[in-house]
């Protein structure tokens, strides 16, 4: 016993521990410190008898960073309480917490980005030494693929990565291989192996590998799938919620009655939980599509494998972020009348109305953008205002980050006479004038003065248009500036008949004073159609020729040849 105690006393055990590099995670508020441990037993004399090195990883969680924190602060109490990071760190630690207090949320910016839809539950840090490892796991039963999975996807985040992931034929094979196989058996496998041909879909110098493999004629299989699963899922819970109704109808307190009212309860959490995933599945992949859809004729591939159907079935969804993605494909696509014929066939129109107004600004943005390429087409015009859209982009008017987008449609509604009229039954006019009045600059946007010369094409805006003091503050802007298309629009409004059209005597002066080689034509054209509308029984044309001298302006401009 004596010896035992002896022997073990004389074996040494010696631990050395290094500081390696300092990273941020990649989707958390937190540092990841590398270092490597060195432990090594020495024997009685001090010789070492066996000795094991092994890599890790220690992640600093940072709860308290926000926009507010005092950076210098927090870079010093980590270097302090972390005896893993060398004190000479401390500049590259404080760059690394300025890095995460100013990383946006993908989310946050004004184009749809993809923040990461599936998060595994694996503690284990990925490292791309380990790829061994993990694409044997790719051969395993459907946990261990999806902790694989989940692994490499962690090393795809990082675009560092890439091209030594893209070398790796055997994971990238196996990977395609595994989706093609068992993308039906889980949906959490499918959407970590489509997010990992997601990153390389990111650059296009990857796009050539995505193809490779069929990826994306994979994703629309998926995706066609998964849709049509929806809608058995709606149709089963609908069964059940139309039981459950009648139920309460009859106030029946029967215990079979009650289990028919629990298994409607039982079934709504389970689709909601099903619904969850698949639309993380459902963006990952549109997103892919997306990306490869900057060529061109990928894009036509798409179309005749029915993008367009599947992406318009998916507008019925009512996640925000899948929706942003959908409508920003639907954007791009309807440049091009096939596809935009496509969405007239499902009733696009109809569907994108009920994201007028919406809470998330994203969205209606991408949707306003939707909508002016749609309403290029005379038919779709026609749709919007039977859809009760005319009313809700108007309210839009008076926010300045949709304020033009809604104009542009807008004006596009008005080129149609038979709408003309419908604007005078909202609170559209009066809006109109205001941004008129309140231009400081000499020309008025071109969208603004092209929907206001559109609207002064009706009586009934006209005379809104003229209430109070409209006629005199536009007359009054327009001969200060001498704007020809603010006078186009005074030329309109002067046509019709009626109490507007007297409104003008007081204005046949400054009116013929401008009818001068001396202006601009295009000012001077419009000044002369004005006068020319002014068909007034009472006003003495031959006093105004006389006294402004247009007589001989006018014989000089009909010379033959002149004109």
């Amino acid at each position: 016993q004596k010896f035992l105690i002896w022997y073990v006393i004389s074996i040494l055990y010696y631990r050395k521990v290094k500081g390696g590099n300092i990273d941020v995670h990649p989707s958390e508020k937190a540092l990841i410190v590398q270092y490597e441990v060195e432990a090594t037993i020495l024997g009685e004399m001090g010789d070492p008898m066996l000795g094991e090195r092994k890599e890790c990883q220690k992640i600093i969680r940072l709860k308290s960073l926000n926009a507010n924190t005092d950076i210098t602060s927090l870079a010093r109490k980590v270097v302090e309480e972390c005896k893993l990071i060398h004190p000479s760190k401390l500049n590259e630690v404080e760059q690394l917490l300025y890095y995460l207090q100013n990383r946006r949320d993908s989310l946050s910016g004004k184009d749809p980005k993809l923040f990461i839809v599936f998060q595994t539950t694996i503690n284990k840090i990925a490292n791309i030494n380990d790829m061994d490892e993990y694409i044997e796991l790719l051969y395993e039963d459907i946990p261990d693929k999806v902790r694989g999975s989940a692994l490499i996807l962690q090393l795809a985040r990082n675009p560092d990565n890439l091209e030594e992931l893209l070398l790796n034929e055997t994971a990238l094979g196996a990977l395609a291989r595994v989706l093609r196989e068992d993308w039906k058996q889980s949906v959490e496998l499918a959407t970590n192996i489509i997010y990992i041909f997601f990153c390389f879909s990111s650059f296009s110098q990857f796009h050539g590998l995505i193809t490779h493999y069929k990826i994306g004629a994979l994703c629309m299989n998926i995706i066609d799938h998964e849709l049509k699963r929806h809608e058995l899922w709606q149709e089963e819970l609908s069964k059940k919620k139309k039981a459950d109704i009648l139920l309460d109808c009859l106030l029946d307190e029967d215990p079979e009655n009650q289990t028919v009212r629990k298994d409607y309860e039982k079934t709504f959490k389970k689709y909601q939980g099903l619904v969850v995933k698949q639309e993380q599945l459902l963006r990952v992949a549109l997103y892919l599509l997306l990306n490869l859809a900057e060529d061109t004729r990928t894009e036509l591939k798409m179309r005749n494998k029915n993008i367009v159907h599947m992406l318009v079935k998916a507008l019925d969804r009512d996640n925000f972020e899948l929706l942003i993605l959908v409508v920003s494909f639907l954007k791009k696509l309807s440049i091009f009348m096939e596809n935009k014929n496509d969405m007239v066939e499902m009733d696009i129109v109809e569907k994108l109305v009920k994201m007028i107004p919406c809470e998330h600004e994203d969205l209606l943005n991408i949707t306003l953008r939707l909508l002016l390429n749609l309403s290029f087409d005379t038919g779709l015009r026609n749709k919007m205002v039977q859809v009760g859209l005319l009313p809700k982009l108007t309210a839009l008017l008076g926010n300045d980050n949709y304020k033009q987008i809604a104009m542009c449609v807008l004006y596009h509604i008005s080129m149609d006479d038979r709408f003309k009229s419908m604007f005078a039954y909202t609170d559209c006019i009066p809006q109109l004038m205001k941004m008129l009045f309140e231009c400081s600059d000499e020309r008025i946007d071109l969208e603004l003065i092209s929907f206001c010369i559109n609207l002064a094409a009706n009586k009934r805006n006209v005379q809104l248009i003229c209430e109070g003091n409209g006629l005199k503050m536009l007359m009054k802007r327009a001969l200060k500036f001498k704007d020809p298309l603010l006078m186009k629009m005074i030329r309109n409004i002067s046509q019709h008949d009626g109490p507007t059209k007297n409104l003008f005597i007081d204005y046949v002066g400054d009116l013929a004073a401008q009818i001068s080689n001396d202006e601009e034509e295009e000012f001077v054209i419009e000044c002369l159609g004005t006068l020319a509308n002014l068909t007034i029984p009472d006003l003495d044309w031959e006093l105004v020729l006389k006294e402004y001298k247009l007589v001989p302006y006018l014989k000089d401009k009909l010379k033959p040849g002149l004109c």
